[in-house]
């Protein structure tokens, strides 16, 4: 039987590559909307393939439910800071998919693309705001703080990668928000959001 951690980091390094992408692809909106679904269109012809869905799908399942049995099984013997901070922002990242994998797989379902627009709506409609700014930014920089302690190299490569995940968390907030180049969202994504 292969060990969580071997597991975790295994399907890390696979998840790693996508996540980076999918990053890369948010930043692409700093040059507007279209530039973020060219980047998304061509990214789909390789992470939408049945075959790499599936392992993707699969490393997201693998990441939260080794992550946690990880936390839970450590509990005791976590000592300090970076030990703690690791667990609490890998909580946080394994939280995250959950909600965004099965949001983004209703989405789908329902007939929404799951674009710029699908990811920007909530961030355009009173109350919603108020979940999603803190549900993206803190995703953004937890990931980044869970990667900085899962490197092991000390306080200041955790703090260098937190830092780094604060800033791509507020470009990425903020310009789903329309902060940064205009956003218009289509009617259809708006109306996900409304009361009945």
């Amino acid at each position: 039987m292969i060990a969580p951690r071997r597991l975790h980091r295994a399907g890390g390094a696979l998840l790693a590559v996508f996540v980076a992408v999918h990053v890369a692809n948010h930043l692409a909106a700093l040059a507007g909307v279209e530039s973020h679904v060219r980047v998304m269109d061509a990214a789909r012809r390789v992470y939408r393939q049945p075959v790499v869905e599936a392992v993707l799908l699969l490393c997201v399942v693998l990441q939260a439910a080794s992550g946690l049995r990880m936390l839970w099984a450590g509990r005791q013997r976590r000592r300090g800071v970076l030990p703690w901070l690791q667990a609490a922002s890998g909580a946080y990242v394994a939280l995250f998919l959950a909600i965004h994998v099965v949001a983004v797989l209703a989405g789908r379902a329902g007939g929404l693309d799951t674009n710029f627009y699908f990811a920007a709506a909530g961030l355009h409609v009173w109350p919603s705001v108020l979940f999603f700014v803190p549900y993206y930014f803190l995703a953004v920089a937890a990931l980044f703080v869970h990667l900085g302690c899962a490197l092991r190299r000390g306080r200041a490569v955790v703090a260098g990668f937190s830092a780094v995940g604060v800033v791509v968390a507020g470009l990425i907030v903020a310009t789903l928000m329309g902060n940064v180049v205009p956003v218009e969202i289509p009617a259809k994504y708006l109306q996900t959001f409304a009361r009945g």
